[in-house]
């Protein structure tokens, strides 16, 4: 046998025979190389192994809705079941239908004081495009867009687009939603503010004079702009849970608050949320005509509209105001006793000593809650040091299945996470509580 040549240090990466193989070609593009999958769909996907095994969990994770607690209003699905006979199954124009349309600008008109024509209307399939639609109008490649953390998916669409995203990282003291002393250094050359409220993952909502000084923040930058001839500060509204706000909150748009921010204001919503309808796909952004038509023409060409038959039912609902206000008002209640229920368990918890803290619900169908777990050991010598390994102790322990604010951009181990109560009963919370009771005297213990 031949006896290898030993070469120097610095030869032995130029011989072939010492070499590391060389990387495959890249398959992908660039972004789809590095874009990163949703965190929550990784939890959900453990939580229906465990359920598909037969270990019961209170599954607190989704942004959805179980059927069996929250059904859509009947005169949508029967909206829809009678537009499909009627054959309202061709494609829908780009823009949405002009009922659509008008019964959106006449929604906001009545119900938010927003004055937008049907040409500021564009329909969506979900917001979710409507979302991406607005980045890919107002936003170049190399574009900076603040958002706050935690929040929903911004890192994700930054990506998409190729911009520069500025995260701002939220405090419990200000419900995790930004302020304006946080804003004000980063709005110079941004292209891009997106908001949330009422806010998943937090479940809070901005009051009106935290939306004011934020507002008044953009026109500024937007004179020295307008001065200067450069494009303008857009805001990205997202208002999809506006219609679910609890006791003395009240939602307020930045339009409705400083109507000189109209030509920078961008609105996303839909009928996902308030009426429980997250699988029909309809939802709509508002905004000005000459951004609205761009964002239709780019979503046209890849074919990003809702169905046409729940696009038809979904304008009869919206053209009645009695049976909306019935359903919103039973579907508030239905989601705040969830809330509630957990709420007050987790105040119980925490005066008892336990190591549990939680905000009071405001909006939207989620609770911030805090373990504070950090430098604590189980029994059996488990570090409970991060967030993921409070989650998986709580989903082991407890049968408590939840999401870190890792999940929306969050990057401290902080031990905050979001409880979801759409797809869970006020029976399966009880049942729950007294196991996270037991889960967290161990770790106190």
């Amino acid at each position: 046998m031949a006896t290898p040549i030993a070469l120097p240090a610095d030869d032995r990466a130029a011989d072939p025979r010492t070499a590391a193989a060389p990387r495959p070609p890249r398959r992908l593009s660039a972004v789809a190389d590095a874009l990163v999958g949703s965190e929550i769909l990784k939890i959900a996907g453990e939580i229906r192994a465990r359920v598909a095994a037969g270990v019961p969990v209170c599954n607190l994770t989704v942004g959805d809705f179980d059927p069996r607690e929250f059904a859509i209003p009947a005169l949508l699905g029967e909206g829809t079941a009678a537009a499909l006979a009627a054959g309202e199954t061709n494609y829908p124009p780009s823009a949405g239908i002009a009922p659509l349309r008008a019964a959106v600008s006449a929604f906001y008109r009545e119900w938010l004081a927003l004055d937008y024509p049907a040409d500021g209307v564009l329909v969506t399939g979900g917001a979710r495009p409507a979302i991406y639609g607005a980045y890919r109008a107002v936003v170049d490649p190399g574009d900076r867009v603040v958002y706050p953390v935690p929040s929903w998916n911004n890192n994700h669409y930054a990506h998409l687009v190729g911009a520069v995203g500025v995260p701002v990282a939220c405090a419990a003291a200000d419900a995790f939603l930004p302020t304006a002393a946080a804003l004000r250094p980063l709005l110079a050359g941004a292209r891009l503010l997106a908001l949330n409220s009422p806010l998943n993952p937090a479940g809070t909502a901005v009051t009106p004079e935290a939306l004011a000084e934020v507002c008044d923040l953009v026109l500024e930058e937007n004179a020295r702009r307008e001065a200067a001839g450069e494009r303008p500060l857009y805001v990205l509204y997202d208002q999809v849970y506006w219609m679910l706000t609890f006791g003395e909150v009240r939602h307020v748009t930045p339009v409705a608050l400083r109507p000189a921010m109209r030509p920078y204001t961008l609105f996303v919503d839909g009928i996902s949320k308030a009426f429980a309808a997250t699988g029909l796909r309809v939802g709509w952004a508002v905004g000005p005509t000459d951004v609205i038509a761009r964002m239709s023409d780019l979503l046209g060409h890849v074919g990003a509209w809702a169905p046409r038959a729940e696009q038809v039912a979904t304008a009869r609902l919206l053209g009645d105001a009695a049976t909306m206000r019935g359903f919103v008002a039973g579907m508030t209640a239905g989601v705040r006793e969830r809330l509630d229920l957990l709420h007050a368990g987790m105040q119980a918890m925490a005066a008892e000593g336990l190591p549990v803290e939680v905000i009071p619900p405001m909006g939207a169908i989620y609770l911030s809650v805090r373990f504070p777990f950090t430098g604590r050991r189980l029994a059996d010598g488990t570090a409970l040091d991060t967030n993921e390994a409070i989650r998986a102790y709580l989903l082991e322990r407890a049968a408590l299945g939840v999401v870190p604010f890792q999940a929306f951009g969050l990057r401290e181990e902080s031990g905050w996470f979001r409880m979801s109560v759409g797809a869970v009963s006020p029976g399966e919370i009880r049942a729950m509580l007294p196991r996270l009771r037991l889960a967290l005297a161990e770790v106190a213990g």
